[in-house]
């Protein structure tokens, strides 16, 4: 016992002071290697700069919001670069401001799917037996359900508004990624590195967050950057089918929905909204296989 706690000391000092960093750089090689995974962060990376940047490019509230309809349906232009809608508004404006509400929900939301799904999950998987059962079961339940349908069920029982979506959409997301902690912990639950943690007195809470999730956090990574693809795209859909984002306020969904009476003869209305979906699901996908083949060393050659 003395010796394997010895030993667990001496792991935990050698990984302090060389391990973070050749595995580091090892990872960032190995990323860096993956174009296609390249052009996903350096896509995603603009459109979160586009976001970040929207009140430089354009005002929300002259450009974004406020109707002017002597500028109805217009035609791309040097004053308009994408044309206005229906109301005369910027189109560029309301797709640049709408980029932050979609990623500024859908990381939300995924990050409350996390809390309580990586909570739920990482108990399930450490504990196993009977607590693992009746977890699972529930969230079971749940997975019967598809993820739009239950956002759907929620939103319309607690009213339509941006905390209610974050909510709902993070919920409906908590099963899943219950289930993708659960197996990441159960995979290194039995590691030497766990044992000796117990040798030493170490609480199962401090185990399971120093120890267990902290060597799991690969997978964890790769699945979260897919489904905050997922939570956008199910923003979108919840907006365009007014239960989401309600107007005049910019988002993707609703801009969609707004635009298809005149995508025959103003094509451009509902393009760039479309597009913008397009671009940003197709960088968090792109990225998010890079990550995987990164961080999973059974795809390493």
């Amino acid at each position: 016992m003395e010796q394997t706690t010895q030993a667990y000391a001496t792991r935990k000092a050698f990984f302090r002071q060389f391990g973070r960093k050749s595995r580091g750089a090892q990872m960032r090689k190995q990323f860096l290697k993956n174009k296609t995974a390249v052009i996903g962060l350096v896509l995603f990376s603009l459109i979160v700069l586009m976001a970040i940047c929207a009140p430089l490019i354009a005002d929300y509230n002259e450009v974004a919001i406020r109707r002017n309809v002597s500028n109805r349906l217009r035609a791309p232009s040097a004053e308009h670069l994408l044309g206005t809608d229906e109301m005369g508004r910027d189109v560029l404006a309301r797709v640049v401001h709408g980029a932050r509400i979609s990623l500024v929900v859908g990381i939300s939301a995924i990050g409350i799917s996390l809390l309580f799904g990586g909570t739920l999950g990482a108990i399930a998987g450490f504990f196993g037996g009977w607590i693992d059962n009746v977890i699972m079961r529930a969230m079971d339940v749940f997975l019967c359900l598809p993820d739009v349908l239950l956002a759907l069920a929620i939103v319309a029982t607690f009213g339509t508004s941006q905390v209610n979506l974050m909510l709902s959409i993070g919920l409906a997301f908590t099963p899943r990624l219950s289930r993708v902690v659960r197996a990441a912990v159960m995979s290194v639950r039995g590691s030497e590195y766990v044992e000796a943690a117990r040798s030493i007195g170490a609480r199962n809470g401090r185990i399971i967050l120093r120890h267990v999730l902290i060597n799991c956090i690969g997978p964890i990574i790769v699945q979260v950057t897919l489904y905050v693809a997922n939570a956008i795209l199910t923003i979108s859909a919840l907006s365009f089918i007014g239960l989401g984002i309600q107007a005049p306020t910019p988002e993707w969904g609703n801009m969609l929905a707004h635009g298809r009476e005149y995508m025959r003869d103003h094509s451009y209305i509902v393009m760039a909204p479309g597009l913008a979906i397009f671009f940003t699901i197709l960088s968090l996908n792109l990225l998010g296989d890079g990550l995987r083949d990164t961080l999973d060393p059974r795809l390493k050659q």
